[in-house]
């Protein structure tokens, strides 16, 4: 019993080592971003919003988008929302867009989330999981900064205080 125990805690420590190895090449380019993604044209999408009207990307051009993959049943994705809206809210009259996509769920429930929540920013319906998967969006919350050219400067997944001093300070330089 001793034995097989040992062999199995080894092989679940070199399984983690070559896990904790392989995530750390491939996110040299910092802030969670992979170095093959850093400035790379953000592919083009059209989604509705919570109105119906249809929302491109490409409109964004010009701006500083903050482009966020979510789902309400998501733990992390819920708490970030409200750093979310206060970024949302210190960035208000400059050239700079949020652009939450909900991934595969209804309208209906997502709008009355963002309506109880009074969520401010924009939300488009991913219900098809088409713009997540072409993203390889592979957990949520996923976000990307895109410079005023649809260029990604930033790759996050996981839930962040999007209103932190230093994530602001990167804004205002991309505005800038």
């Amino acid at each position: 019993m001793k034995k097989s125990y040992l062999i199995f805690l080894v092989v679940f420590l070199v399984l983690v080592g070559v896990v904790a190895y392989n995530m750390s090449t491939q996110n040299k380019g910092g802030m969670g971003m992979a170095m093959n993604e850093a400035g790379k044209e953000a592919q083009d999408f059209t989604l509705s919003d919570l109105d119906g009207n249809s929302v491109a990307l490409s409109s964004l051009r010009g701006k500083v988008v903050f482009l966020n993959f979510w789902a309400t049943w998501c733990p992390p994705c819920r708490a970030e929302m409200p750093s979310m809206q206060k970024l949302h809210e210190k960035m208000k009259g400059k050239d700079f867009a949020i652009v939450a996509v909900d991934v595969g769920e209804r309208h209906s429930g997502v709008k009355a989330f963002i309506e109880k929540k009074e969520y401010t920013f924009m939300v488009l319906l991913d219900s098809e999981h088409r713009v997540s998967t072409n993203y390889q969006v592979a957990g949520i919350p996923t976000t990307l900064i895109l410079d005023k050219q649809g260029k990604i400067v930033l790759r996050e997944t996981g839930s962040r205080d999007w209103a932190a001093a230093d994530i602001i300070t990167k804004i205002e330089d991309l505005l800038k």
